[in-house]
């Protein structure tokens, strides 16, 4: 355990620097000032909070999400010390919040190890916030103090008294920061504090979202045991239970739970000090060479023979292995700046130094748990084997040319990768359009006959006997597999899926970024994968035509028209043209979309409408008894239904009642705390205000000389669609075959009016957890996320 001491008080605060240059170049300290540097925000002052708890200090943690934007991040700790600063005559709190380096973990007899950004921490939220707020209860006392950009506006003052302790720090993030998003994403933050809590078994963390009423608990006292299942959730697994260690040596402590499940990739996830070590380190090299060690000396000549149990190697006992390392180190050094690898050599020998001798007696004493990790690595070994002659064809340097000696890759003429681009396309139709219209000197084209394999399903030797495979694998030049990929020989520096707008096109997508992420993942990690967006409508009108991405595009273009051919007389009153006319236009199909969702749910438009006027905006407002009473009786002369009001069955603090269609009883949805939860609910009430009036009005659209009666607003968009369309002819592609090539080249290979998506990968644990649900072996995660998502599909290609 961690060596505790209580002396925790001003003299513990340790000064390096101030806070210059941290509002000019925030990118250092934060990495960007997009939506990962923004949520970033949230993660110091957590991090904080979770240092008190590595210390012994802090049980409890809790994340708000307010209304107004800003956040708060309250803990049990000690306080942060609000007396004199010895040295530097100002309150430690104002040293913490106003000074850059400023803090307890300076200081070793205060924390033996901490998380936070280079030790930034909290002073750089406070910089880069327009205000913040920091409440201390501490020595009997509540002390406040307030910021602005990191300057205080007060002194630390006594508010209160209080028999408990604890820091909470407020703060808004600064629009002149954050230029991109202000807004905080509750997937994001829940998924970065769920692993906390995985990673520190004793701390209780609390996320709410008052702006929505979500809210979660996260608290796992089975630690990164209960991490390990949550991975293996969806997977079949080979032994029952992970097997778990912890150890600690020269005040490094270690932690690790793995666990094999019979799939074929390794999935690793280490950590230092609560911190993501992407890149891995020498905890991770300590743990992957102690495994290797282990099994084989525990491997018998009776159960692996001698010739495959001499070429078991380290990919062999990790094939299907989902494993977390956690290592607190006191003095981490980390090899660049941002903290994705760790480079103290101590920790590699200390790592396997305990993974030798816990592993050992673990598989001495488990023999049959031990057998079947090494009948898994026998197999992946005799895959191996079997696949090292495949894998030499596609080593060969002549690779290339022999596919375009066989006809099937169209070379570019450019030698330089980072000019270069390839295109992946499905079949020999679109194949042939793409070769007639690309541009020869920097893009290739390689057709791929039919669907590739799936690789989440296959083993290595199998992947490698895919003829599609190969030719990719060949084409790219990079080779495959952990011993043999080389990204330095990657001869395109941009690899663009480019299929169909079908099921079929979105199949053969899907497999290849299944292969990339399961085989190539650093061409994904590096942003060298790319999705090419063609066309789904083409507009003809004369000798013009144009092209449109979707349906959003083409609607756009439509009320772009609408507001040079008519104009719209609401209610006989007021009169929209031009670009007034264009943004209601948008707001109102925008708002359609939204209730053709939430009535596929069976919240009914005059529903959703009815909620929305009431302000129906959190789900705390179904705390409130009377508030649902209200509801209910205004709901009572309207055509519906109602059912009595009751506890909701899955809040037990809130209540529900249900509410149905007169005459229609199958259309019936649940009124209560799940309805402000609904995403589609939420953006249809921040645009509610925009289009109110319009939702209940009639309208006259006036076009020429012609006036059109129009009863309501569903009727409005599609009698301007009609207008705006009339002269035009319309088509909806659903193959590139379809396209000729100069058509192909001007909308999705010309880099000067193509659209393509880069392939990223921000959370892996995600990425990975989906490709495994629809990808994987497993029919049940499958079947739930169908059941799940199958609403969500607006048009069904049958």
């Amino acid at each position: 355990m961690t060596e505790q001491n209580g002396d925790y008080g001003a003299e513990q605060i340790k000064v390096l620097s101030g806070l210059e240059g941290v509002r000019k170049r925030p990118s250092m300290y934060i990495g960007n000032t997009g939506e990962g540097g923004l949520h970033h925000l949230v993660y110091e002052v957590v991090d904080n909070s979770i240092d008190e708890a590595l210390a012994g200090y802090c049980t409890r943690i809790k994340v708000i999400l307010q209304k107004d934007g800003s956040v708060s991040v309250e803990d049990n700790g000690r306080g942060i010390p609000v007396e004199m600063h010895p040295t530097e005559q100002v309150s430690a709190l104002e040293l913490v919040l106003c000074t850059l380096h400023a803090g307890g973990k300076f200081d070793h007899s205060t924390y033996k190890v901490s998380g936070g950004l280079h030790g930034v921490g909290v002073s750089v939220v406070n910089a880069l916030s327009i205000w913040a707020r920091a409440e201390i209860k501490r020595n009997g006392k509540i002390y406040e103090q307030s910021y602005r950009h990191g300057i205080k506006t007060d002194e630390v003052s006594i508010t209160g008294d209080t028999t408990q302790t604890g820091t909470t720090i407020i703060f808004m993030p600064d629009p002149e920061i954050f230029t991109e998003t202000l807004e905080f994403q509750y997937e994001i933050i829940q998924a970065r504090l769920r692993e906390l809590a995985f990673l520190n078994k004793d701390v209780k963390i609390l996320l709410k979202d008052d702006r929505s009423g979500a809210e979660d608990e996260f608290h796992y006292k089975g630690g990164i045991v209960s991490y390990v299942e949550y991975l293996n959730r969806k997977r079949t697994v080979v032994n029952e239970h992970p097997i778990f260690f912890t150890g600690e040596k020269d005040n490094v402590q270690v932690e690790i739970a793995f666990q094999y499940y019979d799939g074929y990739s390794e999935r690793l996830f280490a950590f230092v000090n609560n911190i993501p070590t992407k890149e891995g380190g020498t905890h991770v090299t300590g743990f992957r060479g102690a495994l290797t060690k282990c099994i084989n000396r525990y491997a018998s000549d009776d159960i692996v023979p001698k010739n495959l149990r001499e070429k078991m190697g380290g990919d062999d006992v990790r094939e299907g292995l989902t494993c977390v390392v956690s290592v607190r180190v006191p003095n981490p050094q980390f090899e660049g700046q941002t903290k994705t690898k760790l480079g103290n050599s101590e920790v590699k020998s200390i790592v396997e130094s305990i993974c030798n001798e816990k592993l050992t007696i673990y598989l001495e004493k488990n023999p049959q748990e031990a057998r079947k990790i090494l009948a898994k690595a026998v197999d992946a070994a005799r895959a191996r084997e079997a696949a090292r002659r495949a894998k030499e064809l596609t080593r060969k340097k002549s690779s290339g040319i022999d596919l375009l000696m066989a006809g099937k890759l169209a070379e570019c003429q450019s030698k330089i990768p980072a000019e270069r681009e390839i295109f992946l396309v499905e079949g020999d139709s679109a194949g042939g359009s793409a070769k007639q219209g690309r541009d020869r000197v920097f893009q290739a084209i390689l057709p791929l006959r039919g669907k590739i394999m799936n690789v989440e399903k296959a083993r290595f030797d199998k992947i490698l006997a895919s003829e599609e495979i190969k030719q990719i694998i060949s084409a790219l030049g990079t080779g495959v597999g952990s011993d043999d990929f080389e990204k330095d020989k990657l001869r395109y520096h941009k690899v663009i899926i480019m299929t169909d707008a079908d099921v079929d096109g979105a199949h053969i997508r899907t497999l290849l970024l299944t292969f990339f992420y399961r085989q190539m993942p650093s061409l994904v990690e590096e942003g060298f994968v790319y999705i090419a967006q063609p066309p789904l409508y083409r507009i003809g009108k004369g000798k013009k035509e144009m092209f449109f991405g979707g349906e959003d595009d083409l609607n756009n273009y439509l009320f772009q028209q609408a507001s040079s051919l008519m104009k719209i007389r609401v209610n006989d009153e007021r009169i929209l043209e031009e670009n007034e006319l264009i943004t209601i236009l948008k707001n109102l199909s925008y708002y359609r979309k939204l209730i053709d969702y939430l009535q596929r749910i069976n919240v009914w438009e005059e529903m959703v409408y009815f909620l929305l006027d009431h302000d129906v905006h959190s789900a705390d407002q179904f705390i409130d008894e009377d508030f649902v009473m209200q509801l209910k009786n205004d709901l009572a002369d309207k055509p519906v239904v109602l059912g009595n009001i009751r506890t909701c069955r899955w809040k037990a603090s809130s209540y529900e009642f249900d509410a149905a269609i007169k005459d229609k009883a199958h259309i019936f949805v649940t009124v209560g705390p799940q309805i402000p939860l609904i995403p589609e609910f939420r953006s249809a009430l921040s645009i509610f205000p925009a289009i109110k009036e319009f939702v209940t009005a009639s309208f006259t659209l006036t076009t020429g000389e012609k006036d059109i009666p129009v009863k309501n607003w569903i009727e409005l968009l599609e009698k301007v669609k009609v207008e705006s369309f009339k002269g035009s002819t319309l088509q909806r592609y659903k193959g590139l075959g379809e396209m000729n090539p100069i058509q192909l080249w001007d909308t999705t290979m010309n880099p000067q009016n193509r659209v393509l998506l880069q392939v990223k990968i921000d959370d892996a644990e995600k990425a990975d957890d989906i490709f495994t649900t629809l990808m994987g072996d497993k029919v049940e995660p499958r079947r739930d996320f169908i059941n799940t998502h199958a609403l969500e599909v607006t048009e069904l290609d049958i």
